[in-house]
């Protein structure tokens, strides 16, 4: 499994759990996410795949 795709998976799984948490924790794990989508995005755009 490539690490990318890793790294989104504990991504969404942090981010889901941090929704029940404190809203600084969720914030964090919430720009994670996001930042995680973005390379994603970068990657597709370079024609790399997942």
């Amino acid at each position: 499994m490539d690490w990318v795709v890793a790294l989104v998976l504990i991504l969404v799984v942090l981010w889901a759990l941090g929704l029940s948490f404190a809203s600084s924790v969720g914030s964090l794990i919430h720009l994670l996410l996001v930042i995680a989508v973005i390379l994603i995005v970068v990657r597709l755009v370079k024609g790399q795949s997942l």
